[in-house]
Parts: structure tokens; sequence; C-alpha cells
């Protein structure tokens, strides 16, 4: 047999065994035959590079490194569902459905958490993986699609189609990723979603292999079949994986019942869902029922109430916040809510956890607020054993040991020791970070490690750092490159407008958009040390708690020596409004929606005024520009109805760029 021989008879065994294995889950081979068998494919293809082809499974071990990510304009709008959240909406959808095609039938199937993909296959072959964007133009992640196991790289039939569906991360995929992180002192993933999310935008194939994604397909836009659950069967057939736990109803009810099963299964499935989106079964029947501008009417997605687990309540520690405030936190046995694995949550004040009746060693029912934020909703009292602790708030700081102090009328509890450390490490990471000055490189870790390492003990030692050189290039873990990088940030910050610095020096309650105000009305630094009670609760949105704090500030010795030792360091201390110049979006009335990937809001907004144009928040016939991010919201419909220009982020990125 020869090369090219071989080469093709491996590939096609490697290929059928992938299948079988990742989307049949039916092993036809021994892990070891099947490592021995790829080993020799990689070995021939490295020889006879002439040889490799596109489906071949060496692409999924990646090592293709992109420098950018180019946009993909798509074929057909990706479009999304219309939410209900409760049995209700349903009804109605039901109602409006069966108004139209009394003869309508549901299937039914889950919401998988994780990222909406699209794929195109030539003549059998995979040539094209493109994320959905903002449903009109998304990005080209054909390098990371191709390490996904599960996607085949070539159809069991030489079809030229495109196919739609989800890439997700399993959970025993998400915790060994986070393990992993924690270990390599790296930031961890808040859930599923994010992880499957980040690891399909790298750059490098190599990371996206590691992270062992899986994805299902649920949608062919070339089928030819009578019904969705004749279009699963089919693209099965395909070799696509598909989710078998669909469900074909016949009415409204036995939607219902389908929601409340899976609703139970969810938390023992192997993968995050959020929800169970249901389609109308019969395709011939989804024109004749139509759609909106945004939605289509014959498919509704019904998103699960906020998960409500239960737990052990192990400890409760506390935290101190850079202002001195002590927060208690609950600390639990690890538990998986809505896709992440949570084991503490705050539980705010004194008042907060009496008012709750929480005690130490309780059953607890943990859930995300908003979906986000994990918190305690309450205790299970009837399964409160012989082993409870009462709560008892400290009275000492757990950091310095020094006597905490409850303010009249607050909830509550301060460290007001100003040597404590851990307040003046939370004061070092706010005034660094990007909402206050901004210092690139200088992230909660690096704070940390130079104080400890005793390099700053205060704000004005980040930029005496510079006379540390040579002791900063050898601490472990760094070296020149690094400590070049953070020193140069640190210089390039003094330039920052005052307002940045207001907001970092952490005077409470002073907030970013107070602290621009103040500046704005005072102009300089010396002005606001200056300022009394009645010049400040004179400007509008300041005030009397704002005016109070901020004269209490700056009417303390150490607060005025620190902005002093600034102002030699060379720190701006002047106010410098925004230089409007005359650009292509002078006079323009913008209006953004959905998510910029380059910036965020108020960086868009800032950049949009100083260009001479406005950012407001909604679309009206004065709207001169859509500016089209992803996920974009009812805007876009509103904005294409009224013939307003929309301008996607690339081509606002280049109209910046021109200025």
């Amino acid at each position: 047999m020869n090369v090219l021989s071989r080469i093709n008879e491996l590939k096609e065994i490697l290929n059928e065994a992938s299948v079988a294995y990742y989307v049949n889950d039916n092993p036809i081979m021994e892990d070891y035959e099947y490592d021995r068998l790829m080993n020799e494919l990689i070995m021939l293809e490295n020889e006879n590079p002439e040889y490799k082809t596109f489906d071949s499974p060496t692409n999924r071990i990646g090592g293709e490194v992109l420098s950018k990510f180019e946009k993909v304009t798509h074929s057909v709008k990706m479009a999304s569902l219309s939410d209900a959240f409760s049995l209700d909406e349903l009804r109605d959808f039901d109602k409006r459905v069966k108004n139209v095609a009394p003869t309508a039938t549901y299937l039914c199937e889950l919401k998988i958490d994780g990222l909406s993909v699209s794929l195109k296959y030539e003549n059998g072959i995979l040539v094209q993986g493109a994320t959905r964007g903002n449903g009109i133009v998304g990005e080209n992640i054909t390098h990371n699609v191709k390490t996904i196991k599960s996607i085949p790289l070539k159809l069991k039939e030489p079809l030229t189609i495109e196919v739609r569906g989800e890439i997700y991360m399993p959970k025993k995929s998400f915790i060994e990723l986070n393990l992993e992180r924690e270990e390599n002192e790296e930031e961890l993933f808040a859930n599923c979603r994010n992880a499957a999310a980040g690891s399909v935008r790298q750059l490098d194939s190599k990371i996206a292999a590691k992270r062992n994604l899986d994805a299902f397909l649920y949608y062919n836009l070339s089928q030819n079949v009578k019904t969705q659950e004749e279009a699963l069967i089919s693209m099965k057939e395909l070799g696509f994986k598909v989710n078998t736990l669909y469900r074909h109803c016949n009415t409204i009810e036995d939607v219902f019942s389908y929601i409340e099963e899976m609703g139970r299964k969810r938390p023992d499935l192997p993968y995050d869902i959020d929800g169970i989106v249901i389609k109308v079964n019969e395709i011939d029947l989804h024109d004749i029922i139509g759609e909106t501008v945004k939605y289509p009417k014959w498919a509704i997605a019904y998103k699960f109430p906020p998960e409500e687990v239960s737990t052990k309540l192990i400890d409760i520690f506390y935290q101190v916040g850079r202002t001195g405030v002590i927060t208690p936190v609950a600390s639990f046995k690890p538990v998986f809510v809505q896709g992440s694995l949570i084991s503490k949550a705050t539980l705010h004040n004194e008042d907060y956890i009496i008012s709750k009746d929480i005690h130490i060693n309780d059953t607890v029912i943990i859930r995300k607020a908003g979906d986000v934020i994990p918190e305690v909703v309450r205790p299970i009292t009837q399964e409160r054993g012989n082993d409870i602790i009462p709560f008892k708030m400290i009275t000492n700081c757990p950091c310095c040991n020094s006597k905490l102090v409850r303010k009249i009328n607050e909830a509550d509890y301060y460290c007001v020791n100003p040597l404590c450390e851990e307040k003046i490490i939370n004061s070092l990471i706010h005034f660094s970070s990007k909402p206050a000055y901004n210092i690139d490189s200088l992230g909660d870790k690096m704070c940390e490690l130079l104080y400890n390492e005793g390099f700053i003990k205060s704000i004005a030692d980040i930029f005496r750092l510079k006379d540390h050189y040579e002791e900063l290039i050898v601490l472990p873990g760094l070296g020149k490159k690094s400590i070049d990088n953070l020193l140069s940030a640190i210089e390039s910050s003094k330039s920052n407008n005052l307002d940045c610095l207001l907001f970092g020096l952490g005077i409470r309650h002073c907030g970013s958009k107070v602290s621009k105000i103040i500046c704005k009305k005072f102009m300089n630094i010396d002005n606001i040390i200056n300022a009394k009670y009645e010049d400040i609760i004179s400007i509008g949105d300041v005030g009397e708690v704002i005016a109070k704090e901020l004269v209490n500030y700056m009417n303390n010795e150490e607060n005025i020596k620190l902005i002093n030792e600034l102002k030699e360091l060379g720190l701006n201390m002047e106010y410098r409004s925004l230089e409007v110049k005359d650009s292509y979006f002078s006079n323009k009335k913008c209006v953004l929606t959905g998510t910029l990937a380059s910036m965020g809001r108020s960086e868009a907004k800032s950049i949009i005024e100083r260009l001479g144009g406005a950012l407001s928040d909604s679309v009206s016939k004065k709207t001169d520009i859509l500016i089209l991010g992803d996920n974009p919201g009812s805007k876009y419909d509103k904005a294409k109805a009224l013939g307003i220009y929309i301008m996607d982020e690339a081509e606002f990125l280049e109209k910046i760029k021109e200025n």
C-alpha cells in the first residue's frame, strides 16, 4: 500500500472512530489503538505535507494561529427567539399559533447554555465555522471548530449545506479547566458558557483543542424534511451530534409536562441548560405562522426561573474592603448553580444574617441573583441539626485585630485602623483598576505581590517603583519585559484626567460619575481641597452624604500629604474638558445597540462626544446612526424600519481611526 492510500485509510478509520465515540457514545476502538493510529497519521502527514487535507483528524490537535478574526456575513440571519418566563406566556404562544394553524404540534428541545455556531460544508467537507455575532455578521472560528471532536470534518454524504447549533463546555471540562487555571493563578471562568465563549475566541487553536468543547446541532438550512423531528434524525444520520432528549408534544399541556421533567433532571445533566426551546414541528406551517422583524412566531424559548439548589453552610468568614467595611461571606460545600461551581456568597452585614436566621452548619438554599451573583436565599430550618452554630458578629478586624466600629444609622462595621494591611491592599487595587486610574499590568495579584514584597505601601509608592527596577526584574514570575510594561503603563497614567485620580483615591460614596461632576465644577485639585461644604452641595447630582465625605477627606492631614506627594511625582492635577473635534460624527445623534467587542459603552460615548457627536439611549426619527454590536436588541429593528443608517463595529472603528 502506498503512502497516500495509507493516509486515506487512516483518516477513514479515525473519523469513523470519532463519530462512534463522540457523537454516538458507542466506542468501537480502544483509546490506545486510536492514539497509535493517530500518531502514525501525524508522522505520515509530517513526512508528506502535500497529502494533508482539510478533513484530516490531525486538525483536531490544533496548531493554527490567527493574527485576528475575520468577519463573516451570514447568508441567512441567525435570528434569536423570543423568551417566555411563565407557563401563562406559553399558553398565549399556543393560542397565537393555534389561531393560525389549528393542527400544529410542538417539538421541544433542551436550550443548551453555550454559544451559537454556523457550520458550512462543501461536498461534505467542513470549510467554515462562524459565531452568531450580531446575527448578521459573525466571526470566522473555523480553526477552533475543527478541534471539537463531535463536529464532523467530513460528512457521510458529499453534501453542500449549512447547519447551525450550539457549542458548549461540559460541566466536567469546566471544572477541570478552572482547577488548572487556579493552580496557575489565572482568573477563573464564571460559568460554562463564558468558558466556551472564551475558548472559541482563542487565536491559537491549540488552546481551544485543550478545552474539550462539545457541540449539539439542531438546524439544517438546506433540509428537505417535513418536520423538525425528521430534521434532527436526518442530521444524526449525516454524522452530526444531536441532543436526543427532545420530545414531540401534541398539546401545550404535554409541553408543560416535558418542562417539569427536564427541570428535575437539569442538575444531573452533564451540560448546562437554561430553558426549553419549543418549535412548531410541522415545517410547512412555519411560513403560514410567520415571523416578526426579530423573531419567528413559530418558536419560543422558555427560560427556567432562577435555579435554587441546597448545600451545607460550612463557615462564615470576613473580608475587609478598601474603606474598612467588614463583609461577612458564607463558605459552603461547592455546588453547581446555573453552570457555575459556587462555594461562597456574600452575606452583606450582621442585620442581613440575623433577618435570614442563618446559622453555621445550616442547609441553605443558594441561587444567582439576576442570574449572575450568588446569594444565600434562606436556611432550611426543618433540616437544622444539633451541630448548628448561631451567628455572632466579630468585634475585631480579621486582619489587624483592631476594634471594629459600627456607625450610627449604618448596618456595616468598619476597621478604622489606617495601617490595616487588607485595607491598604484593596485601596491599591481600587486605585489601579480600569474604572479608576486604569494602570495596565497592575492588577489585583500584582498589587498584592508588590505590597507583600514591600515595594508599595501607599498609592504614591506606585509611582516610585521605577526606583527599584533591578530588584523588581528578579521577582519570581516577572522578569524584565513584565516590569518594563508595568513601569511604562504607570508613567503613561500620570497624564490621566483629574476625575480618574479623585475616583481612585477611594473617597466613600464618591464614584466615577460624581468624581467627574466635581472635577468639572472645580477644575483642579487645589480648588477641590479648599471647597466648602456649601460649595459642593450646590452642585447638581451631589448630595449631602457625598459632600460631607469629600470635605472630611480633604480635612485629613494624611490625605493632603498623599495628594502633595502625587503632585511632586508628576501626576496631573487639572481637569481637562474634552476637546470636541470636527469629524464624521459632528452634530450626529448616535445610538448603540448590543455589545461592542473592542470597548465598553462609556468609552464609546466618550469617543463620540470628543468627535462632536452625541450618544443617546433610544432610537427616534432624529437618530442619525445606529452602531451595531453583538446581540443587538429591538433598537436594530426600529432603526431598520425608520431607515436609519446602520454602522457595524468594524466601520465604527474605521471612522474613529480616520479622526
